[in-house]
């Protein structure tokens, strides 16, 4: 098992599992009845998911524009109070088919709310492609229309997602084990 900066972390979904993933949704996104697409990226966790997907989108055949929206539902706290608006897109969506890209789907409020955003705004469809789904956790009635993988109950970090600012470089998705 790799150890990142004195921690042991055990691989959950290596890269090759996760770029041949990718390569399916994109196929799966762009077969689809797809016009005037519009990604948006839920910043920080699905930056480098949202990156590997755009790419394959672009190698489907599909040239989405792109832009990125931060949300936060805890601030520095561990217990939701809702979600709200760090930083916005500034892309009109009405008319448009929007494509939400997040890292994991676990109680739902974040997606949910950024998904009754657009709606709000006009947009024409919204769909939401997610790397991890981990049902267990769900809190709204919210389904992904994309998923990489099913994610078991762990803290998950790699590709994106990150414990305490760390391991968001990793190229595979893993859990922290302990001390090496």
């Amino acid at each position: 098992m790799p150890v990142v900066r004195g921690k042991i972390i055990e691989p959950l979904f290596t890269a090759e599992e996760i770029d041949a993933r990718n390569k399916t949704m994109a196929a799966q996104i762009s077969a689809g009845p797809v016009k005037d697409l519009l990604v948006i990226a839920v910043l920080k966790g699905s930056f480098i998911f949202a990156a590997d997907l755009i790419r394959a989108l672009h190698n489907s055949g599909l040239a989405p524009e792109v832009e990125f929206i931060t949300l936060s539902s805890y601030g520095t706290g561990t217990v939701s109070k809702g979600v709200k608006i760090i930083k916005d897109i500034d892309s009109d969506v009405k008319d448009r088919d929007i494509l939400l890209i997040d890292d994991i789907l676990e109680s739902g409020r974040t997606l949910q709310f950024a998904r009754d955003l657009m709606y709000e705004r006009g947009a024409r469809h919204v769909s939401i492609a997610v790397l991890l789904d981990k049902s267990v956790k769900r809190q709204e009635k919210l389904e992904a229309d994309y998923v990489g993988f099913e994610c078991p109950d762990y803290f998950v970090v790699g590709y994106g997602m990150d414990a305490a600012y760390a391991f968001r470089e990793l190229p595979f998705v893993g859990v922290v084990k302990g001390d090496a």
